[in-house]
């Protein structure tokens, strides 16, 4: 009779297989946390199956900065768009269509998320993105590459205003943002990803000149939160498919 043995190998290999599954189980549970419930495209329904298969428990996290906690999930639903509606027959998938301005629609290329509206801040508790007034302490490298007093022109070629300040990160020492001083008055912050420096100017492909008066602001004139942030990239964003007509229509 053969001495009784321990296959460790296959020991080792059903031991992953049983941690893996474990594993997908728990991050389909905690993937769960945002986003939902869901809602029907047609009927509107919200689906309340909170089953242990689908939804974890609440869980209560500590911010950072003495911000409080948040719990999630809470199973409460997003603010919705008002301003959009269905263009024609109205089935699962079927798209919205902005009744107003669609650059600040909510939808689409324009969509953001609800986060909370208060400033990013760095290591020491300091809001992140802010003007180079504010952060005195960082310098444009080559003074002959400073935008600050170039013209800006939108993607009608036409100037909308004058770059003022940049809005920088100081955690990372990049330009986030070229604040316009408006030739109609007002300001804006223009995305640096969403422009180009040129030698004598910046120029942005994603609005026109007219545009710039509607885009977002900011509640404190030195620093921006999370939601203006997605508000002022989703508004430019819009403008790829929204700030020409003939954006918005098919090629063929």
């Amino acid at each position: 009779m053969a001495a009784p043995y321990v296959d460790v190998a296959e020991l080792a290999l059903y031991s992953f297989f049983g941690f893996f599954l474990a594993l997908v189980f728990y991050l389909r549970r905690e993937d769960r946390r945002e986003g939902y419930p869901l809602e029907d495209d047609i009927s509107g329904r919200v689906d309340s199956d909170n089953s242990a298969l689908l939804f974890d428990d609440a869980k209560t996290f500590l911010l950072p900065f003495d911000r409080g906690t948040v719990t999630t999930p809470t199973g409460e639903r997003d603010p919705q768009p008002d301003n959009v509606t269905y263009n024609g027959p109205r089935y699962a998938g079927t798209p919205f269509e902005p009744t107003g301005n669609p650059l600040s629609s909510g939808v689409g290329p324009g969509a953001y998320a609800q986060r909370k509206d208060w400033p990013d801040l760095d290591y020491h508790g300091n809001p992140r993105v802010v003007p180079l007034r504010v952060a005195a302490d960082i310098l444009v490298a080559d003074v002959r590459e400073d935008p600050r007093g170039m013209p800006v022109t939108g993607c009608d070629g036409i100037i909308a205003g004058t770059v003022a300040d940049l809005w920088i990160d100081r955690a990372d020492h990049v330009v986030r943002y070229f604040e316009v001083a408006l030739s109609g008055g007002g300001t804006a912050l223009l995305p640096q990803t969403m422009s180009v420096v040129h030698r004598r100017h910046v120029s942005t492909d994603s609005i026109t000149a007219a545009q710039f008066a509607g885009s977002p602001g900011v509640r404190t004139p030195d620093q921006i939160t999370f939601l203006e942030e997605e508000k002022v990239q989703a508004y430019f964003g819009a403008g790829y498919l929204w700030a020409t007509p003939g954006r918005s229509e098919p090629y063929l």
